[in-house]
């Protein structure tokens, strides 16, 4: 069973969408529909597997949309990152916060109100610095 990637074109018609279906080496393999593109990956399994074609390989579908929306789902998709990246540093930052004060002195009540949180929150924040 080969492991090789497949690349999808997802070209959006008036039925859904054409599904452009290429190996890692760029041969077209062949094409397909799907109706919505959350359909996508089980339509070009279904493609791979008429041809006995590896049914579990990775397969990438890249929807081709206009270049002025490509551009803000790129932007939007890098906004969300960021914002991950922020609220992993932030809940970092949160349990040595809580174990600091803890350590302190202060009681999960006085810490909440600190912090602006709850105290279901601080208990929370606390027990996830233990681990």
């Amino acid at each position: 069973m080969s492991t090789e990637t497949y690349f999808v074109a997802a070209r959006r018609w008036e039925r859904g969408w054409e599904l452009h279906i290429t190996d890692a080496a760029g041969g077209e393999v062949g094409v397909t529909q799907s109706r919505t593109l959350s359909g996508a990956e089980r339509m070009v399994r279904d493609y791979l597997a008429l041809d006995d074609l590896a049914d579990a390989a990775p397969i990438e579908i890249r929807p081709e949309l206009d270049p002025a929306t490509d551009r803000r789902v790129a932007t939007t998709r890098a906004k969300v990152r960021e914002a991950e990246e922020a609220q992993a540093v932030a809940a970092a930052e949160s349990r040595a916060v809580v174990k600091d004060l803890k350590a302190s002195g202060l009681s999960g009540s006085d810490i909440a109100k600190v912090l602006h949180l709850s105290t279901q929150r601080v208990s929370q924040l606390a027990s996830a610095g233990m681990d």
